[in-house]
C-alpha cells in the first residue's frame, strides 16, 4: 500500500495515527438531544469522527420486511423491520444540526447514507466522507451514484466474499473516486463472535486492493479492535451508546462512554507499543545496558605480555569493558600490562600486533 486518503484533516493510511470513528448509528432512538449527547460523548472520549446513520424508510424498506434474528434479540419482540427503522428517522435539518455542533466541537461528522436521497443531502452539507454500509457492498447502482459525488469512501465489507469486494471497489473507482477509498473488514453479527472476526482479511484485502484497510467492529465490550490497529489497522469504527439497557437494535452490542473513552486510549498505548520497527537500545533502556550486560573480566592474575587463553577469562557485570563479543577475538593475544582478577579487559590491554 502506498497511498493515503484524507478525510478532514486527517490523513488515513499505514504510518499514520489510527482513525477512530464513534459510530452512534441510530443509537440516539430517533431523540435528537440525544444525538447531541453521543457527539459530546465521542468529543470526550477523543474520537475522530462520529457517524450517523441517514435514511427515508420508505426509500430503504418495504413495510413487509421483518427484522433480522438480532433485531428481534435486542429489541425483545419479532415485528416490522419498517416500524422500527422509523422511529429511528432523523431528518435533513436534524442531521444539519448535528454536523454544525461537530463542526464547532472540532469532532469529524460523518454519516451512512442508505439510499440516494441521504446521498444528496451529506453531499449539501459537505459530509467529510461517505460510510458504506455492509448491507450495500453489493448493490452497484448505489455504489455507483456515490461515487459520482467524488467525496471519499470508506466501505464496510461484512457478509462478503472477496469476489463481491472486488465488484464493489471497481464499481466505485470507475464512478470517479479512484484513490478515495478506504475498505473496512467486518463481521455482520452483532454481537460478533471471536472466532468469526478473521483478523487476517485484513491483509486480505490490503494485498488484494493496495488501499488502506480497516475495522469495523461488532464485537463485545473493547473486543478486536485493539488488535486490529496491531496488525495494521488503518481505521476503526466501533458502536457506542449513552446507556447499553435503551431500547433499540444496536444498543446491546455498543461500548458505553466510559469504554469508548478506555477503547480509545488501548488503541493510542498499542500504537505507542508498535513503534518504528527500528531494533536499537530506547532511550529508557541505554543508562541500563552498562550496568546489566557483561565483560570480559580476568578469572585470575594475568601478566604483561601473557598471551590469554580461555582459562584467563570469564564474562561477568558490569559492561564497562570489552564486550564478550570479542571473546574469540582475543585469545591467543598477548596483553599490555598486568590484569588483576577480577577487572574487565579494554582494547588498549591487548596487544594487537
Amino acid at each position: 500500500m502506498s497511498q493515503y486518503v484524507r478525510i478532514g484533516n486527517r490523513e488515513i493510511g499505514q504510518d499514520k495515527p489510527c482513525f477512530i470513528i464513534a459510530e452512534a448509528g441510530v443509537n440516539h432512538n430517533g431523540n435528537i438531544e440525544l444525538a447531541h449527547q453521543l457527539v459530546d460523548a465521542a468529543v470526550k472520549a477523543g474520537a475522530d469522527a462520529v457517524k450517523f446513520q441517514s435514511f427515508i424508510t420508505e426509500e430503504l424498506i418495504t413495510p413487509e420486511a421483518p427484522k433480522a434474528q438480532y433485531q428481534v434479540e435486542t429489541t425483545g419482540k419479532p415485528g416490522s423491520q419498517y416500524e422500527m427503522l422509523k422511529s429511528v428517522e432523523l431528518n435533513d435539518d436534524q442531521h444539519k444540526e448535528l454536523k454544525t455542533h461537530c463542526d464547532r466541537a472540532g469532532i469529524i461528522y460523518m454519516c451512512t447514507p442508505y439510499e440516494n436521497k441521504s446521498v444528496d443531502m451529506l453531499a449539501h452539507l459537505d459530509v467529510a466522507a461517505y460510510k458504506i454500509a455492509s448491507t450495500d457492498t453489493t448493490n452497484l447502482p448505489f455504489l455507483r451514484y456515490v461515487a459520482s459525488k467524488g467525496r471519499p469512501v470508506i466501505l464496510s465489507t461484512g457478509m462478503s466474499n472477496l469476489a463481491e469486494v472486488e465488484e464493489a471497489v471497481n464499481t466505485i473507482k470507475t464512478g470517479g473516486i479512484a484513490e478515495k477509498i478506504v475498505i473496512l473488514h467486518c463481521t455482520s453479527e452483532y454481537p460478533a463472535p471471536i472466532n468469526e472476526v478473521n483478523l487476517r482479511a485484513m491483509k486480505t484485502l490490503e494485498q488484494a486492493f493496495g488501499f488502506p484497510v480497516g475495522f469495523s467492529d461488532h464485537t463485545t465490550g473493547i473486543g478486536a479492535s485493539p488488535w486490529a490497529v496491531a496488525i495494521g489497522a488503518c481505521v476503526v469504527e466501533k458502536h457506542f451508546t449513552l446507556d447499553r439497557t435503551l431500547n433499540g437494535p444496536d444498543h446491546r452490542a455498543s461500548l458505553e462512554p466510559a469504554e469508548l473513552s478506555a477503547l480509545v486510549q488501548t488503541i493510542r498505548d498499542v500504537e505507542a507499543a508498535l513503534g518504528d520497527g527500528i531494533k536499537q537500545p530506547t532511550a529508557s533502556e541505554l543508562p541500563n545496558k552498562p550496568m546489566m550486560q557483561k565483560s570480559l573480566v580476568a578469572r585470575r592474575h594475568i601478566k604483561a605480555g601473557k598471551i590469554i587463553s580461555a582459562e584467563d577469562l570469564v564474562c561477568k557485570r558490569p559492561g564497562f569493558g570489552l564486550q564478550p563479543s570479542w571473546y574469540d577475538r582475543i585469545l591467543g593475544k598477548g596483553v599490555t600490562r598486568d590484569i588483576s582478577a577480577e577487572s574487565y579487559l579494554t582494547l588498549s590491554d591487548i596487544d594487537w600486533s
